[in-house]
């Protein structure tokens, strides 16, 4: 598959919710990277580095068992391709089912694909909307 096919078949994938599918289109080593200020979020499981598909598959359910099944969306504004290189533009919302808060964030997907497979995953998204949805709420009240 060329780049854009290769693009289009994971967001399809991914929409089906079948992790190990999904990472079937990554290469066994994968440069991942998510934008936020530390390699993991101690209240955001699904963020950590993350280098093989067998990670791949991980990510993907982590997410899945971290989130209120029905209530996620993803809208895609563009896919732009150059060569090897695709950037996907694009809107996600989610309701954390630890938290039951919902976020939403705009987001840039950069891949690369070779040989059909997918070798560079870098995700740029508002990391504080999804830290702060995956925080507990402080419980309030006044000590009797």
């Amino acid at each position: 598959m060329d780049t854009r096919a290769t693009v289009e078949e994971l967001l399809r994938r991914i929409g089906a919710g079948d992790p190990d599918r999904t990472a079937a289109l990554y290469a066994e080593a994968v440069d991942w990277k998510v934008n936020w200020p530390e390699p993991t979020h101690p209240a955001v499981p699904w963020i950590r580095p993350r280098t093989s598909r067998a990670d791949v598959v991980d990510h993907h359910r982590t997410l899945a068992a971290s989130s209120v099944p029905g209530q996620g969306s993803v809208a895609i504004d563009r896919i732009l391709v150059d060569g090897p290189d695709a950037v996907v533009i694009g809107e996600t919302a989610q309701t954390v089912r630890a938290t039951g808060k919902r976020f939403s964030t705009r987001f840039a997907l950069h891949l690369t694909v070779e040989d059909g497979l997918i070798v560079r995953h870098h995700v740029y998204e508002d990391s504080l909307a999804v830290a702060l949805a995956c925080e507990p709420t402080p419980a309030t009240g006044t000590a009797g």
